[in-house]
């Protein structure tokens, strides 16, 4: 389980790395807090982060569940690849969002596989009672 804790806290750091160029977007491109308009770069940076943010609500509990009832070095690469999917996802948000799919399918397809896990040994759990 420690090898999971580490992968969630890694995405927890990963997010807030994305913060940060957030804020470094907004001294850059002038735009001023509140806003999250304004610039077509700053945009894209911050979508970055608000959209790592909304998976990170279905990635966060799937890799828990799913590390519950599996083995933890298996979970474990599912969550380094949701990790390098986000990244890749960053630079090719960031330089032209069109190109967003590959980083986008690395995110989500663990973040599902993870969830099917979850669910599978939680019902394997009940059936051998």
């Amino acid at each position: 389980m420690n090898t999971i804790h580490f992968v969630a806290m890694l995405t927890v750091l990963q997010y807030i790395f994305f913060g940060a160029l957030v804020g470094q977007a907004r001294g850059r491109y002038g735009v001023q807090a509140p806003a999250v308009t304004g610039n077509e770069h700053f945009e894209r940076m911050y979508r970055v982060q608000m959209n790592t943010l909304e998976l990170l609500v279905a990635f966060i509990p799937a890799l828990y569940a799913a590390g519950w009832y599996w083995p933890s070095w298996a979970v474990a690469i599912g969550g380094g690849v949701f990790i390098v999917g986000r990244f890749i996802y960053w630079r090719a948000y960031v330089s032209d969002p069109a190109r967003r799919a590959l980083g986008f399918v690395l995110s989500i397809a663990p973040t599902i596989v993870l969830a099917l896990a979850g669910i599978a040994g939680a019902v394997r759990a009940v059936a051998m009672r």
